[in-house]
């Protein structure tokens, strides 16, 4: 299966180095390294490996822990690679191309291009800016392997922005700054399904949470007015936390 390790390390000569030889001893097959930031003296680095599927992640988890300065900050699966700047103009390509079917275009893209679980774009109440929160957001539209009723933590204030919700679901949020639309993605948690596996999904990093705001905002200005009628579109539809509309 394809596994992305999220590691802090520190930021030193050799380091790397040794992630890389511990990984490789452990079975790993490293297809490709992202740098997330280096900060203070030390790194924070997206491993994606190929990691046989009948293999537990522990043996792979104590090797790195065992480096001197190391922590793996995450485990979980990926459906691809990361292209960090490249699939994104390539969505808003498809997107301008077949605007009918924008929304859906862009939450179909948003698991596999930020390792997540799940996206949806939903819709928050009008009053949402005068205290009244986002317990009412309703559904607009929703990606492969959504929860029927997807766990959306309390997002306000609302911008873009990452979150955990109480029943551990990390989720990244992006307003479309339009019709009250905000994209969301969306990994770890019961929906999940990887509390057995020893495989446990971090915190959406800043850097990917300026990525999606970046998605968002290039379809807000390729969709344009057809967003008014999509955040419309969904009164009467439901709430996506459980609440009738």
């Amino acid at each position: 299966m394809l596994l992305r390790l999220r590691v802090e390390l520190p930021d030193r000569p050799g380091t790397l180095g040794q992630v890389a030889r511990t990984l490789g001893v452990a079975g790993a097959d490293i297809v490709q390294v992202v740098v997330l930031e280096r900060v203070g003296g030390r790194a924070v680095d997206d491993f994606t490996v190929m990691w046989p599927l009948s293999a537990g992640v522990d043996r792979v988890l104590a090797g790195l822990t065992a480096v001197p300065g190391v922590r793996v900050a995450g485990a979980w699966r990926a459906t691809e690679l990361p292209e960090p700047g490249g699939r994104e103009v390539a969505v808003v390509g498809q997107v301008a191309a077949n605007p009918e079917r924008g929304l859906y275009t862009l939450v179909d893209a948003v698991p596999g291009m930020f390792a997540a679980d799940w996206a949806v774009v939903g819709s928050v109440p009008d009053d949402w800016a005068d205290g009244g929160g986002v317990d009412g957001t309703e559904l607009v539209s929703a990606s492969w392997r959504a929860p029927v009723v997807p766990p959306i933590p309390d997002l306000t204030p609302l911008r873009p922005r990452a979150v955990t919700g109480p029943d551990g679901t990390h989720v990244a949020a992006a307003p479309f700054r339009r019709a009250g639309l905000v994209l969301l993605a969306a990994r770890g948690g019961p929906a999940a399904g990887d509390a057995d596996s020893g495989l446990f999904a971090p915190p959406f990093h800043r850097g990917e949470v300026e990525r999606l705001a970046q998605l968002a905002e290039a379809g807000a200005a390729v969709l344009g007015d057809r967003l008014d009628g999509a955040g419309g579109a969904a009164a009467g539809s439901g709430a996506v936390n459980g609440r009738a509309a």
